[in-house]
């Protein structure tokens, strides 16, 4: 009685007792990782997949095989801020490992690294950003793999998990095999869909089989249905070309069956390589599948090799010349030809070579500096295949070396899109074919040229930042600036223009070798410069081969894009370039770099490239060819609302080539079109074909060549023609000009086909009515109407007449009288007549 009492007593106090209300239950917080896609270096069997680590499962795990380094990542679907990862370890655990996180799935940032750990759970605080985090362990706790319950990302930010297609890309698909077992099991029995049909090897290691999926594409899953015969050790491969192998997935273990693998590469070929039999038979599968999409991490990796057609060489490299002859007999007219060659030559001497250069072949050094590469012999152009004619020697390079010529003097006999840079010649140049017939070029930057240079019978030519021991004449329009030995300006009475310095310049990015490893050396900005940039090279930046997709023929768009949203460059290289969809450069300082004349071809009417209006994207070497279905604009420089102050770090394009046409039909509204400030045009041939296939009026219209809309943009070596409007239409405030060639359409019909606002006749170079300040110096305009002679062109240049407007140096020609020039601008200058390309010519406008 006595407890009873007591505990009512007790009840009654506590009753008195005020007790707050409980506060709900908080959720606990979900990681950024959760249900995300994951990807590692190995799986132990197929029981304990890298996505077991992310699924919210403590009872499921991911464990790798027993061997370091090992890794698993996830892929956090967009960049985001990580704070916190925590790592719940199965008994097999890290001893030694290191938090990583990365923005393209191939360059990776330390963020933590944790040494003798004893396992169970870590709780790591880190601060990075990035889409991709991993754990890569470097040294085992135990004798075992290792493995984990779950790995939770904590942060702000990430994106919706990447999706892997259900379809079977493989099926059907060409397939190989290292060897069958007999007629009855071929390769293609793995890729059919028929579960009852199989491909069996030879019994013996290693043995693979392999499937061509047509084109590349990102990579997520491989599905294999094995037979009793099945695979203990074997690895899934990727490959853009069938020879070079990346390591998707390594399976160690493998217990037969059915099993399912997710993986992140990318390639044309996928592969299953056996090195280790499960029976003492050979290998044996009913079905292998691959499935892709946009869960591939990453959907491209950087680096690798450089491709078939890179020619890479040393001084000991056995038969040299015979290989530069090979390539040579190939691509000497060639003219319109798919083959496209670069040659590399590793820093050293080369005794007694004469390397002839064809259609679409490039030589380049691969030192850091021209003379870390000697040739003691020539790098040769000249126009036999043309019967002594040299204008049309177009389309190939050469860079970053230097040349003793055997007789004292190097002959590079070029026209248009034919770039000489960074080149020492210790000795003369002579710029004409043997027998002095024409010629019409070209270009030369940041080369040494110790004698004399001889053009002899080029019509025009543009020098910039270089050194010359001497110049010996010129036929119309020879231009310079910042080129120490230039001649004094004489263009009233010859073809002399030259300027002291280069308002602005930026060398062209080039591949070099760095001990065994290939970088690309990036130069700075120069301004009001004057000489070569080397050997300081000053201000300039090295990127490793592995921050570039090195781009291979059969890549696809899709791909393409993927690197770049990845974070990557690209290096294109040597080959055609089939494009279904625009390749889209978005991000600061792209390298977008080409081998050999790497071409790009959009297809279906797209365009083929856009840039957007970010500082400093660097595009150089490779060449635009127009489809057969119109585009609006092969290539377009920041988008039509561009306005972004670009002066300190200005986007450049050098080297880049613009075709409509000759190769076949080709279409396009706009050739090139600049919508951002401060762009640097640096040596581009823009080319409306007036000879090949396709080539007509409308056959291969094309109404502009270039089209500024941009401010302060500056164009050093500017050569564009044919088109059927404007070849050049500037638009934009504060341009400059330094060197334009021009020759109007040949194909007109007649003058009724180019009379707009009651003129005959397109002005190879107009800036708008509503521009205010522009100048330009060095600028030639020729016709030559071979479809109708009587032809007579208002001008070639219209411009306003405007206090701001300064036009030096300017001319019109009539080639051999096929049409005339009334006036060289505006309603200003003499007119041509007759057929004795006498030129008619403004030393200053207004």
């Amino acid at each position: 009685m006595r407890l009873r009492s007591l505990g009512i007593a007790f009840a009654a106090i506590a009753a008195l007792v005020a007790i707050p209300a409980q506060a709900p239950a908080a959720a606990a917080e979900t990681p950024l990782s959760q249900g995300k896609f994951a990807t590692s270096s190995s799986d132990e069997n197929a029981g304990t997949p890298a996505s077991s680590a992310v699924d919210g499962n403590t009872g499921t795990r991911w464990s790798s095989a027993a061997a370091d380094t090992q890794w698993l990542q996830v892929d956090l679907g967009a960049s985001a801020t990580v704070t916190r990862v925590v790592l719940n370890w199965e008994a097999a655990y890290g001893k030694d490992y290191r938090i990583q996180v990365s923005d393209n799935g191939s360059s990776w940032s330390d963020i933590r690294t944790v040494t003798g750990g004893d396992g169970g759970t870590d709780t790591l605080d880190v601060s990075g950003q990035g889409r991709y985090v991993r754990m890569y362990g470097t040294a085992r706790g135990t004798q075992y793999g290792y493995s984990l319950w779950e790995f939770q990302v904590f942060g702000d930010g990430g994106g919706t998990s990447p999706t892997c297609g259900t379809a079977n890309a493989a099926k059907d698909r060409p397939a190989t095999a290292s060897s069958t077992e007999n007629g009855g099991t071929p390769a293609a029995s793995a890729f059919d869909g028929n579960t009852g049909t199989r491909w069996s090897s030879q019994a013996s290691d290693p043995q693979w089989v392999r499937v061509d999926l047509g084109s590349v594409q990102d990579i997520c899953r491989v599905d294999l249905n094995w037979e009793a015969a099945y695979g203990r050790e074997f690895t899934l491969q990727a490959s853009a070309n069938g020879q070079d192998w990346t390591t998707l997935k390594t399976v160690t273990n493998g217990t037969g069956g059915t099993a399912s693998y997710e993986v992140s590469g990318s390639g044309r070929y996928v592969r299953v390589h056996g090195t280790a039999r499960g029976t003492a038979y050979g290998y044996s599968l009913w079905e292998v599948a691959v499935h892709t999409g946009s869960g591939g991490t990453p959907p491209v990796e950087g680096g690798g090799d450089l491709g078939p057609n890179v020619i890479v060489v040393d001084p000991s490299t056995p038969n040299l010349q015979a290989r530069f002859d090979q390539v040579f007999a190939q691509q000497e007219s060639s003219q319109f030809g798919s083959g496209r060659y670069q040659f590399l030559l590793k820093p050293g001497t080369y005794n007694g070579i004469n390397a002839q250069l064809g259609f679409y072949t490039s030589i380049s050094g691969l030192g850091l500096n021209p003379d870390d590469t000697k040739i003691n012999g020539d790098i040769t152009v000249d126009a036999g295949w043309f019967n002594g004619n040299a204008t049309q020697n177009f389309w190939r390079s050469a860079e970053n070396l230097s040349i003793k010529p055997v007789n004292g003097t190097n002959r590079w006999a070029v026209a248009q899109a034919a770039p000489f840079r960074r080149i020492h010649v210790e000795g003369g140049l002579n710029l004409a074919p043997a027998g002095y017939g024409w010629a019409s070029g070209g270009y030369i930057a940041d080369s040494k040229i110790d004698g004399t240079v001889g053009p002899y019978s080029q019509q025009q030519w543009y020098t910039r930042e270089s050194s010359v021991g001497g110049w010996t004449n010129g036929v119309w329009n020879m231009t310079f600036s910042g080129v120490q030995g230039a001649p004094a300006t004489n263009f009233d009475t010859g073809p002399y223009t030259t300027l002291e310095t280069t308002p602005v310049s930026r060398e062209k990015p080039f591949l070099y070798l760095d001990g065994n490893d290939y970088k690309v050396f990036v130069p700075g900005k120069r301004t009001n410069a004057r000489g070569v940039s080397w050997p300081a090279n000053a201000g300039g930046t090295s990127l490793p081969l592995d921050q570039f997709y090195v781009v291979k023929p059969g890549a696809t768009a899709t791909t393409i894009n993927a690197a770049l949203s990845q974070g990557l460059n690209l290096l294109f290289t040597p080959g055609v370039y089939h494009l279904d969809r625009t390749i889209e450069v978005t991000r600061a300082n792209t390298v977008v770099l080409g081998l050999g004349l790497a071409t790009l071809i959009p297809d279906n009417g797209v365009d083929a490239m856009h840039v957007a209006d970010v500082d400093g994207v660097k595009l150089a070497s490779f060449l635009i060819d127009a489809g057969a279905a119109k585009s609006d604009t092969l290539l377009r420089l920041g988008p039509a609302s561009g306005s972004a102050d670009h002066a300190a770090n200005p986007t450049s394009m050098q080297d880049v080539f613009v075709r409509v046409g000759g190769a076949g039909p080709g279409l396009a509204a706009n050739s090139v079109v600049v919508n951002s400030d401060d762009v640097l045009i640096d040596h581009t041939w823009i080319w409306r074909a007036d000879h090949g296939e396709g080539v007509g009026w409308e056959t291969n219209r094309a109404d502009y060549g270039l089209v500024v809309n941009g401010d302060d943009v500056l164009a050093t070596g500017l050569f564009v023609e044919h088109f059927n409007k404007y070849d050049v239409l500037w638009n934009g405030e504060r341009g400059r000009t330094v060197f334009f060639q021009n020759e109007k359409a040949y194909d007109a019909p007649n003058p009724a086909a180019i009379t707009h606002d009651g003129i005959v006749g397109y002005a190879g170079y107009k800036v708008a009515d509503s521009v205010d300040v522009h100048e330009a110096w060095g600028l030639g305009s020729y016709c030559n109407y071979t479809s109708d002679p009587s032809i007579v062109q208002q001008h070639g240049f219209q411009v306003p007449v405007k206090a701001g407007i300064k036009m030096h140096d300017i001319l019109v020609i009539s080639l051999g009288g096929k049409g005339q020039y009334a006036h060289v601008v505006n309603n200003t200058g003499a007119p041509t007549s007759g057929t004795d390309t006498v030129p008619s010519k403004i030393t200053q406008f207004p």
